[in-house]
């Protein structure tokens, strides 16, 4: 009998303390944040400062965040696939140290970006989609499947592409 009752109040204080320990990382780690649409949960990796403060200063910082850019739109299940696959890779490579200094985005993500692009200027893609047998490299070969930033490359985050490009920026200001 006093057996079963160490094992039970054994159990119970290593549960316990493993919920502690749980409930800290998630307040340490800010974890509660990703859950909301706020631009700022993407700054809790230092490494997306860079991204933060250019988009601050674009034409995108007071009408899209960061969610409504590089998430899907469509369904809030989509949303929240793709915001845990996200991030379950970005706290990879972030612990890891295993990401470029120019973070480059995804095909995946690309994608994502693309189809909100096209999404909020439905009535400027429109016209654009409607003439794109004339867009072409000036070789003569149509270019179909262009992304918006090969001609709008400074569209949001300006020409910053790397940790160092915005060397003064220590931490984010608010504007």
């Amino acid at each position: 009998m006093k057996t079963s009752k160490l094992l039970i109040f054994c159990s119970l204080f290593t549960f316990s303390v493993a919920m502690v320990m749980f409930a800290y990382l998630v307040y340490a780690s800010k974890g509660l944040s990703y859950l909301s649409t706020d631009p700022k949960a993407c700054i809790n990796c230092h490494v997306m400062h860079t991204q933060y403060a250019t988009w601050q200063h674009s034409s995108h910082a007071q009408r899209a965040t960061c969610v409504e850019c590089h998430l899907p739109t469509d369904s809030i299940v989509n949303k929240y696939k793709a915001k845990a696959r996200d991030g379950w890779n970005h706290s990879v490579a972030f612990t890891l140290n295993t990401f470029a200094h120019r973070i480059e985005i995804s095909e995946d993500a690309a994608n994502r970006v693309q189809a909100n692009c096209i999404s909020c200027h439905a009535r400027l893609t429109e016209t654009i989609i409607a003439n794109r047998d004339g867009y072409h490299d000036f070789s003569g070969t149509p270019l179909v499947d262009r992304k918006c930033w090969e001609c709008h490359r400074d569209v949001p985050h300006g020409k910053a592409r790397g940790l160092a490009s915005t060397p003064n920026n220590l931490g984010v200001r608010e504007l």
